[in-house]
């Protein structure tokens, strides 16, 4: 029988068992808008403030993906190019953090999902100085440590942006416009994409696991410290409410990590890999007790571990951790470090040293990516990010008005 006309009557030589069969698999109960409508509760409309006194992305309970931009500003750009080109990107910003296509946006369907997206902007050094004579707001360029690997392809850049949700379609999307509107003014130099668990996977607040099994960053900055140790105050008026952003891109060796037995993994890290309960506790947000001993007088946590190097007994050296995971085709896999603070030189270099003289862990990771960012302070409606910075005046009544108008109105 000829395929043609196998297809055109074979469901008639087979009967009505076919059709009957044809007909419940396109109309099965379990794919009907009754059966969708009384499931799962969609929450792909959740907003993040894109306006507010420090831009969102920072605090802000981590999505479950992101995409990070770093731009080189085009040979020959200035203060004015870049006071355009954040012009547009804050617009773009405040529209698909709000669930509104972009200004020039081709595809809007693809923006009515804002999934928590939320836009961050940060200025590299080269920018800073060339912002405006004697503006200093306190970022300072990480000094080179010994045991780094690093690749120009990952390195510092002029700006960066930052783009979290929780939904990969509406980070795509976003990456895509704020890329396309910046295009005039900056080159890419590099995409890092990074992923954590989708939401709803574990419950709201557990600490992460990196690609290692690990349980990572039990240790973060508590919500009283933000004032002191995260928002940037009284180095700069222009920089009041900001902060500074540092990103490392840290290579795992999971080939070799693998052949290593779990025993081994816990004594490197100082933690168990079953809910990060330090060596010497029974759970995560135990204290570490780096006095105890075991039968034969050894410390229970190694001095070298991870856990016992990037601790302190100085409450300065602390930031807040904000990292993903990533994974790339070619096999390669790791972190994206991604840490706040108020002050990089006094907060987060000290514990590197630390790490980089001495870690066990330094075993299987490898630092191949490293930039600092000077993250402004956050915009009020009818403004941009970036505009104290760039010495301009405040928006006017009718800017103000103009950008309520261009967002439905939106507070």
């Amino acid at each position: 029988m000829h395929r043609r006309h196998l297809l055109a009557g074979g469901a008639a030589a087979i009967g009505g068992t076919a059709v009957g069969w044809g007909t419940r698999g396109l109309r099965s109960e379990e794919t009907s808008p009754a059966a969708v409508a009384a499931g799962e509760a969609v929450t792909g409309g959740e907003t993040e403030p894109f306006h507010g006194v420090h831009q969102a992305g920072v605090v802000t309970p981590p999505q479950a993906h992101t995409s990070l931009l770093g731009l080189d500003l085009v040979d020959g750009a200035g203060t004015e190019d870049l006071t355009r080109m954040m012009r547009l990107l804050s617009d773009d910003a405040a529209r698909l953090t709000s669930g509104t296509g972009a200004l020039a946006d081709t595809e809007p369907e693809l923006a009515v999902s804002p999934a928590r997206l939320t836009v961050t902007f940060g200025f590299g050094p080269r920018v800073l100085r060339m912002l405006r004579p004697a503006f200093d707001p306190g970022l300072q360029e990480l000094p080179a440590f010994s045991l780094d690997r690093l690749d120009p392809a990952w390195g510092q850049t002029d700006v960066l942006v930052q783009v979290c949700a929780e939904d990969p379609v509406t980070v795509a999307h976003a990456r895509r416009m704020l890329l396309k509107d910046a295009s005039p003014f900056a080159t890419t130099r590099w995409v890092q994409e990074g992923f954590r668990r989708a939401r709803g996977t574990e419950r709201a607040g557990t600490t992460m696991r990196n690609l290692m099994g690990q349980v990572d960053g039990t240790v973060n900055l508590p919500v009283e410290d933000h004032a002191r140790l995260l928002w940037s105050e009284g180095a700069a008026a222009a920089f009041d409410g900001g902060t500074f952003l540092v990103l490392r891109r840290i290579e795992m060796d999971m080939v070799d990590w693998d052949r290593t037995d779990r025993v081994a993994r816990e004594f490197t890290v100082g933690r168990r890999l079953s809910d990060g309960a330090p060596l010497t506790g029974d759970a995560e947000f135990d204290e570490p007790d780096f006095e105890a001993t075991d039968a034969v007088g050894f410390p229970v946590i190694d001095p070298a571990s991870h856990v016992a190097r990037s601790r302190s007994e100085n409450t300065d050296e602390r930031f807040l951790r904000r990292a993903y995971n990533y994974a790339m085709p070619t096999g390669e896999s790791g972190l994206l470090f991604v840490a706040y603070a108020a002050d990089v030189e006094r907060q987060f270099v000290p514990v590197q040293q630390r790490l980089d003289e001495l870690d066990l862990l330094n075993e299987w990771v490898t630092t191949i990516g490293s930039a600092v960012y000077a993250v402004p302070p956050g915009c009020v409606e009818g403004d941009f990010v970036g505009r104290e910075m760039l010495n301009l005046p405040p928006p006017t009544a009718a800017e103000q008005a103009g950008a309520g108008n261009r967002t439905g109105g939106r507070a």
